[in-house]
């Protein structure tokens, strides 16, 4: 093996302890991680363990001044329950696009895709077989400096872990326009998978949740007119037949779905555009009736529709889902790619190898 792990295989496995048909989202991990140190300059110590808990110094830099960023990621089976990767390459580019901005160190490529073939080749069943449902992958890093001062941190730690999951939202979302308080501005860390970003959506998204709605759908930070992003998703709207989502100006996710979902419906012939959106002109469109579809996409959630949004006085209803079909299509494609249905001609597909027997 390339980068020569060492690894602990559990004697515990908690798979027989995992009802397939019942997967909380995010609260279910299976049995081994990968971890890895960069000290002095160099990755080492590179392992995969049994997952559990290990230790971190109080005065750890990113528990003080939160230089930590993270990616997902998911592995799904085909028909013949071989596990799967989806643009694996895409998530690697996004996780050290995120450290160069955060002032951490790149992740070397072939350390993650050796790392994360070799977990779920052990793991691989943990993969739920159910459509929509998936291993979900969790590479994070943090810096991990024991000293107190604003500074990047000398060392850091990488891990990646996994778990089950089964479809982030069952049913459509209800979405709330924020015009008070802001996700990210340009010139920040918006386009990074950082965690502050999230950090920053919790008390906005609280009050939006006590309000009956699921997610809230930012604004741009200097004159709130513009649409950014959902909290956990990517936005598209479809306005008279044409597919229009928010250009990433520095302080949108450059999402993966989102690329693949253009991708799938240019080649299926629609109209994509990736521009300013403006809050009024999709009151406007609702208005006038051309409003027919609002869909979110990101790695957990996929597609996930939206069912209504409030902007204000502005209660805005989207069609029946029988009516829609863009968002529709591009679902049906991915899942389609993802367990094998459908041929792969873009080379989006890798299948997981096993690096080492173990």
């Amino acid at each position: 093996m390339p980068n020569n792990f060492k690894i602990s295989k559990t004697n515990n496995s908690r798979l027989s302890q995992l009802d397939f048909d019942n997967i909380p989202f995010g609260k279910v991990f299976s049995d081994h991680m990968f971890v890895a140190d960069y000290i002095d300059g160099e990755w080492t110590n590179m392992e995969i363990v049994p997952f559990g808990n290990f230790e971190i110094h109080p005065a750890c830099l990113a528990l003080h001044y939160g230089q930590s960023i993270f990616e997902g990621m998911k592995a799904t089976v085909d028909l013949d329950g071989r596990p799967l990767f989806f643009r694996p390459e895409k998530h690697i580019q996004r996780l050290n696009n995120s450290a160069a901005r955060m002032c951490m160190p790149a992740v070397p490529d072939e350390m993650f895709h050796d790392a994360i073939h070799q977990l779920v080749s052990m793991d691989k069943d943990w993969i739920p077989p159910a459509t929509g449902s998936a291993l979900y992958i969790r590479p994070f890093m943090f810096g991990n400096g024991e000293t107190i001062g604003v500074k990047a941190s000398d060392t850091y730690k990488f891990i990646i872990f996994t778990g089950p999951v089964g479809p982030y939202y069952s049913k459509p979302v209800r979405l709330w326009v924020e015009s008070e308080y802001v996700r990210a501005a340009k010139g920040g860390i918006g386009e990074a998978k950082a965690s502050g970003n999230y950090a920053a959506s919790l008390l906005p998204a609280q009050k939006a949740k006590a309000a009956g709605y699921d997610q809230i759908l930012w604004l741009d930070a200097s004159e709130f007119k513009y649409v950014q992003e959902v909290g956990t998703m990517n936005i598209f709207f479809v306005i008279d037949g044409k597919v229009i989502t928010p250009i990433t100006d520095g302080a949108i996710l450059k999402g993966i779905t989102r690329d693949t979902v253009m991708t799938i419906l240019r080649a299926k012939g629609y109209e994509v555009e990736e521009r300013l959106i403006e809050i009024d002109e999709i009151v406007q469109a609702h208005k006038a009736g051309t409003l027919t579809e609002v869909f979110g996409t990101g790695t957990a959630a996929v597609i996930s529709h939206v069912a209504d949004i409030t902007y204000g006085e502005h209660e805005m209803v989207l069609p029946p889902m029988e009516e829609r079909k863009v968002g529709a299509l591009a679902k049906a494609e991915i899942e389609g790619l993802r367990n094998g249905t459908i041929a792969d001609t873009r080379d989006w597909i890798v299948p997981a190898k096993q690096m080492v027997k173990v």
